[in-house]
């Protein structure tokens, strides 16, 4: 998992441990470190945006720094560490029951593994002794009631479900009552897949929101989507607003970066990493432990 941001990240650290002789860093270093490392940082989906921070937050802490050569790999991996945790801390992220009938709103496009991730959450919810329920606000895309109900069936959850082509917002609307009257703890609610060419879908997101107000709001984003995740993430911020991420395929993702690269865009914490297609294989977001993963020459 990331194994290529990793050794990219190498390969550009010992080139510049090589050049760099004993005395002062400058300016001029960190420029040609940069030059040399931006193509290896976009290629593993590290945006532009991300690889200029990256450049002014060096210079501020290295420029004029004395440092023996022998010293100096761990010393900018060391630095890069920081820059790192600072764009990927914008927060831990817990779901947390508001109440009985706390909605938790699952976002995305479609193919992110959204209905299946929704189901992990559920799992874990359980383990932790609260009560769930699902309800199938997908309405439009074909066989997705029949995907939930799978989930509901083998996790042992009531699903609330209307016909296919129903308004979404009666459905997460109907759950989020049943769950009131139930004593139930969350409604995890699906919501269809969209893109920027959706605009009625997006206009309906809207309309479930205003008439569900969800108490919490997750987008899934596939991690191996690239930089395309970047607009995702932002048109989905932009239209309803998000608390949240997780990023699903974790596991066969080589690259990493775009991870980082949506956190510096949106500025939202990320909750969870999917890692297979099992309900047990999801993990919480932890920052130090994915940059220490991805660096390499840490202590």
């Amino acid at each position: 998992m990331f194994s290529l941001l990793k050794k990219r990240m190498a390969s550009s650290i010992e080139r510049f441990g090589k050049r760099v002789k004993e005395r002062e860093i400058s300016e001029k270093d960190i420029d040609e470190f940069i030059s040399d490392i931006q193509i290896d940082l976009l290629s593993v989906d590290i945006s532009l945006e991300v690889v200029e921070f990256l450049r002014q937050r060096l210079k501020g802490m290295l420029v004029g720094m004395s440092v023996k050569r022998s010293e100096l790999k761990r010393i900018i991996a060391k630095a890069i560490e920081n820059v790192m945790l600072e764009i990927l801390n914008a927060g831990s992220y817990e779901i947390k029951s508001y109440g009985k009938g706390t909605c938790v709103l699952f976002l995305g496009f479609n193919g992110t593994g959204k209905t299946t991730t929704l189901a992990k959450i559920g799992k874990l919810l359980m383990e932790k002794g609260y009560s769930v329920v699902f309800a199938a606000g997908d309405t439009f895309r074909a066989a997705s009631i029949e995907q939930l109900a799978i989930h509901s069936k083998k996790l042992g959850v009531k699903l609330i479900k209307h016909s296919y082509g129903a308004d979404p917002a009666a459905v997460i609307f109907d759950a989020i009552k049943h769950a009131k009257t139930k004593g139930i703890d969350f409604v995890l609610a699906d919501t269809a897949g969209r893109s920027h060419s959706n605009k009625n879908l997006m206009e309906e997101l809207k309309k479930i929101v205003r008439v569900n107000n969800p108490e919490i709001k997750l987008l899934i984003l596939d991690s191996l989507s690239g930089i395309d995740a970047i607009e995702q993430a932002k048109m989905f911020n932009d239209t309803v607003g998000i608390d949240a991420m997780i990023f699903t395929k974790a596991d066969v993702n080589e690259k990493g970066g775009i991870i980082i690269s949506v956190c510096h865009e949106i500025k939202k914490p990320i909750a969870f990493l999917c890692t297979g297609q099992s309900y047990d294989d999801i993990k919480r977001f932890e920052a130090k432990e994915f940059v220490r993963h991805i660096l390499p020459f840490q202590d």
